[in-house]
């Protein structure tokens, strides 16, 4: 008797089946999204997903962007008589 009243051979037959419904193509891929996700959730309880801090602050001015010369501001319908 193994886990619980399920000796390995119920485990073999029952690992057969899921194997034979799935197939091993789709069993991979599977595993591997569930391991990146287990790995994501431990990086997040971690709190070590924060990006690195960039080695310098971005350079912030105060200069204007040029308006393109082709745009082109309506008056209001109101406003036109």
């Amino acid at each position: 008797m193994g886990l619980s009243g399920v000796s390995i051979w119920e485990l073999l037959i029952i690992l057969l089946i899921v194997v034979m419904i799935f197939g091993t193509k789709r069993l991979n891929t599977l595993g591997s999204d569930l391991g990146s996700a287990i790995r994501g959730f431990k990086k997040a309880m971690d709190g070590k997903d924060e990006p690195a801090a960039p080695s310098s602050p971005p350079l912030i001015t105060n200069e204007a962007q040029p308006v393109a010369a082709e745009s082109k501001i309506e008056e209001p319908a109101s406003a036109k008589k």
